[in-house]
């Protein structure tokens, strides 16, 4: 596996007639975090579904490494290398944890499912449950793991923290940190747990009414309080 940049050029996306993100452009290098921060919204989880293919474009392209994506389907994305964590997990709730990794592994082996286990040993405890009986932070846990069996070039997390415990949100952004140290993976993060962002990513992009309004490094939003303020809505 290795990992590709993602450019996203002039990106205007939204639902039917109406337009929720214009004209954004951006590059993640190979193997960068990117953080995608802002108020509710503002267009986050439509920009990462642009990005996956599930909207309606109206202008710009998306390029992954050396593939335009622009005018491929969701699953085409997929299968170009594209990995999508969306915010309502999309687990099977009638599959166990093993068979919901099954589904993940395209053309691995069945083998590989240990590397989701070593990532997550709690899925390995909980391997024979429904997903049904998992907690929302295992679910989580299990939606991230599946995507990343699949070995994406590009891995887009749309609030993987959200709603989770102290302790769950420590494990999951641990297995992340790790995955994105060996650079094999471009990982693009929304989260509104700031300082998780940020501890996390390379990079950052505030969207304000569909719009990226600024963007920086975490240390230059850090020493900006007035933008984190005006643009966040929240001393950090």
């Amino acid at each position: 596996m290795t990992a590709a940049p993602l450019d996203v050029h002039g990106l205007s996306a939204g639902y039917g007639p109406t337009r929720i993100i214009e004209d954004v452009t951006f590059h993640v290098p190979a193997g960068g975090r990117l953080a995608v921060l802002g108020r509710n919204g503002v267009g986050k989880t439509t920009l990462f579904a642009s990005i996956a293919g599930q909207t309606k474009r109206y202008a710009g392209h998306v390029t992954l490494g050396a593939l335009d994506i622009t005018a491929l389907d969701g699953s085409a994305r997929a299968l170009g290398g594209l990995g999508y964590v969306p915010q309502n997990r999309s687990i099977f709730q009638s599959l166990t944890v093993e068979e919901n990794l099954q589904v993940g592994l395209k053309s691995r082996p069945r083998s590989a499912i240990e590397e989701s286990y070593a990532m997550f040993p709690r899925l390995k405890e909980r391997r024979k449950n429904l997903g049904s009986q998992l907690s929302g932070g295992e679910q989580q846990m299990l939606a991230t793991a599946r995507t990343i069996l699949g070995q994406p070039t590009v891995l887009l997390l749309d609030e993987p923290l959200e709603g989770l415990a102290p302790v769950i949100c420590d494990e999951l952004m641990a297995a992340l940190t790790a995955l994105a140290a060996d650079r094999t993976t471009t990982i693009l993060l929304v989260e509104q747990r700031i300082k998780a962002a940020l501890d996390f990513a390379d990079d950052v992009i505030i969207l304000e009414r569909g719009r990226i309004a600024w963007q920086g490094t975490p240390a230059a939003l850090d020493a900006d309080q007035r933008v984190v303020e005006r643009l966040l809505g929240v001393g950090h």
